[in-house]
């Protein structure tokens, strides 16, 4: 027989053993489960029931993504044209039935010359580029804002990609291009006093949906979710009366780099809020 001190020595050496086994198994699982996860799209965590009908976007880094690349602003617009495709075709894969990116503000207006003229020739070759991906993916182009205000050039590829794509069914892209809300507002408040002026509007049967019936979104519903790319936390005069009950997003990310996986986080981040539109949780059970 073993002395009492040999058997107690081989009873620790064994336990050691046994744990470093169960150490080095479960490393094993933990590395397999980290794997799985990292495969899996977080698409798979998106409840199709609860989409919402209505996405807004404001694009925004362009100009800070290319300075971080060592490039001219203009190259990070050129990128970003591959995020508005990304996501297009990723709501339109989703059932998303609206999409509306703000591309285009009257206050970039104001940018230096050579970087609008840029942006101009970059709508253009895109429009031009990407119509027929639009009516591959049965994507309905359509535009809001001051569009005369645009390049005649400009104007008039915008004006015929959206006849082309006009019949389209599954999404709806509005690019807001020479927009503001303010200036939108301004313009539905002056086409309702000029029919109450003209005898066809009684002033007392105003009403909210009236305003929304003067805006440049008619016919559409509102944004349920607004996101915003680049940190910057703020709506920056875009779509001011729809997004009154939208959710709000935002992401450090810069819009070149925004994929279709981001627009999947986005999404899950809004289907696990409580919208209760000024009610208490308890009615909405």
């Amino acid at each position: 027989m073993m002395p009492t001190q040999q058997l107690n020595s081989l009873s620790i050496n064994y336990k050691i053993h046994f744990l470093n086994y169960i150490i080095s198994a479960f490393g094993i699982i933990r590395i397999n489960i980290v794997t799985l996860r990292s495969d899996m799209s977080l698409k798979d965590s998106i409840q199709t029931e609860k989409l919402p009908s209505h996405i807004a976007i404001i694009m925004d880094g362009n100009g800070r993504w290319a300075k971080k690349h060592s490039k001219e602003r203009t190259f990070g617009h050129q990128n970003g044209v591959t995020a508005v495709r990304e996501v297009t075709e990723a709501c339109a894969e989703l059932g998303v039935k609206y999409l509306t990116l703000y591309a285009f503000s009257t206050e970039n207006w104001a940018r230096p010359t050579e970087e609008v003229g840029a942006l101009m020739e970059l709508l253009v070759y895109t429009i031009k580029q990407e119509t027929e991906t639009l009516l591959k993916n049965d994507v309905k182009l359509n535009a809001i804002g001051d569009l005369e205000s645009l390049p005649e050039k400009c104007h008039d590829e915008l004006m015929e990609a959206i006849e082309a794509t006009k019949h389209n069914k599954r999404t709806t892209l509005t690019l807001a291009l020479s927009y503001s809300s303010r200036w939108e507002i301004t313009q539905a408040t002056k086409q309702i006093a000029q029919e109450v002026a003209n005898g066809n509007m009684n002033p007392n049967n105003i009403s909210e949906e009236t305003i929304s019936d003067h805006l440049a979104t008619k016919g559409m519903p509102d944004p349920e979710l607004l996101i915003r790319t680049s940190g910057e936390c703020r709506i920056s005069n875009y779509l001011l009366w729809q997004i009154a009950y939208a959710e709000l997003y935002f992401t450090e990310i810069l819009w070149p780099d925004f994929t279709r996986e981001n627009l999947y986080d986005a999404l899950v981040s809004y289907q696990n809020r409580e919208r209760r539109f000024g009610k208490v949780s308890e009615q909405l059970s």
